[in-house]
């Protein structure tokens, strides 16, 4: 189809207009013989012709272009629906093509948008991890159906105060929101115990600070948790029990062969390997206890170098670098114990003795002893899973020295880590506050 572009729309308009005003100028000079006159003649006749012809050619222009800035302001009030009629074959049909695109482009997408906040919006009310949305002045912007379930008993939250609903809800749900940090607390529901998790994150919205709230209900979770636990210290004990209990069982019965006929060297090999399955067996039972009994810290001021020197009499070691000044605090006896079962471990890792160090950096409120060797190191699946109660590799192993460690340091308000080092070995770095208070309150 053939394009007929403005520009020349307007061109052959101006040449009509012209033809016919030197037309009507020629014709009037004949009758008259004058041109001055004939000229104003013509111009009299044609400037309201062609006046008339611009109005009725500009009409449609101006149609358009009027429908063309009504579709922009419907735009800027997000209104896509509008579109206009199009058939014009030059630029401001190319200008009303371009905006009926865009008009489809933007419904298509607001669709789209439309769509998947619906789908949001369903996955969030239907799942049971309850969400709290509040702005600067705590008041309730959003919430999904298990909030209003734990908050109001089912009935809409936006627009109430958070404040106003704590004061209704439970003791335990007000003290963890007023805790500001993350963490776990009971609540009854429904006459039952049940735990949450409450996590808070602050962001900004449209240049205003918003505070989200998630509660989450963990009693499933660590009741699952709390029976897989058992059930593997229930597996852990009874292959030790059985380990010491059938070879004792066995020996108590070649023992009462043995005394029937007395043989002296045979009957003490008999009680000498009872008492060593009952010693292992002893052992065992006392790793399991102290790890359920872990009394509390007993803080108290301790210099390092005569730590250090009571330590190097259990297990021998290297320090590297020098030693702080300053006294730490920290419970002297678990420290020690835990520093004692790492520097075993490292010995045992076939690491050179001379490699076995301990090194003590002061941080800004932190102190960080590493323990250090130069032996086999870990393998990331044994790195995962040490920390894990009654995890070993060792045959012998109960798997609770390295979740000792991590319970005392966490007792008193630090952490431990653990890496491998370049060029072979194991670092396991302790980290504890240089102030007693942290541990007060972990207590």
């Amino acid at each position: 189809m053939a394009r007929f572009s403005l520009e020349g729309k307007v061109a052959l308009l101006s040449v009509t207009c012209a033809s016919l005003t030197a037309v009507l100028a020629l014709a009037l000079e004949r009758a008259f013989s004058l041109p001055w006159l004939s000229l104003l003649l013509a111009l009299v006749i044609a400037v309201p012709l062609i006046t008339l012809v611009s109005r009725r050619f500009a009409r449609p222009m101006r149609t358009t272009l009027h429908a063309v800035a009504d579709g922009v302001s419907s735009l800027k009030d997000n209104d896509f629906s509008i579109s206009i009629a199009g058939g014009r074959r030059d630029e401001l049909g190319e200008l009303v093509n371009a905006y009926n695109s865009l008009g489809t482009i933007l419904r298509d997408e607001r669709q789209d948008l439309f769509q998947r906040e619906l789908l949001l919006d369903t996955v969030i009310q239907s799942t049971p991890l309850a969400l709290v949305l509040t702005n600067n002045s705590g008041r309730v912007l959003y919430s999904n159906l298990a909030a209003r379930q734990l908050f109001h008993a089912g009935r809409k939250l936006e627009g109430l105060e958070l404040r106003v609903l704590l004061e209704q809800a439970p003791a335990a749900l007000r003290e963890a929101f007023s805790a500001e940090r993350d963490t776990l607390f009971t609540v009854p529901i429904s006459g039952e115990p049940e735990i949450f998790h409450l996590s808070r994150r602050g962001f900004l919205l449209n240049g205003n600070p918003h505070q989200l709230h998630l509660l989450k209900q963990l009693t499933r979770e660590l009741n699952a948790q709390e029976v897989a636990t058992w059930k593997k210290v229930i597996r852990v004990i009874a292959h030790e029990l059985n380990n010491s209990l059938a070879p004792i069982s066995s020996l108590a019965h070649s023992g009462q062969q043995l005394a029937r006929a007395p043989q002296g060297d045979k009957l003490e090999r008999v009680f000498a390997t009872i008492e060593e399955r009952a010693a292992h067996l002893k052992t065992f039972i006392d790793g399991y206890a102290r790890f359920a009994k872990l009394p509390q810290p007993r803080i108290v001021a301790v210099d390092w170098r005569n730590f250090l020197e009571l330590l190097s009499a259990a297990v021998p070691f290297r320090i590297e670098g020098e030693v702080p000044r300053e006294a730490a605090e920290f419970d002297t006896a678990q420290l020690q114990q835990v520093l004692i079962n790492l520097l075993k471990n490292a010995h045992e890792s076939g690491s050179p003795p001379e490699e076995v160090r301990i090194a003590i950096e002061a941080g800004t409120n932190i102190w960080q002893l590493t323990v250090l060797d130069r032996g086999s190191g870990m393998s990331d699946a044994v790195l995962r899973n040490a920390l894990l109660p009654f995890y070993s590799t060792k045959p012998t192993g109960t798997g609770l020295g390295l979740t000792l460690s991590r319970e005392v340091l966490e007792a008193h308000g630090g952490r431990i880590t653990l890496a491998n080092r370049e060029g072979g070995g194991l670092a396991v770095a302790l980290w504890l506050p240089r102030s007693g208070a942290a541990a007060g309150a972990c207590g």
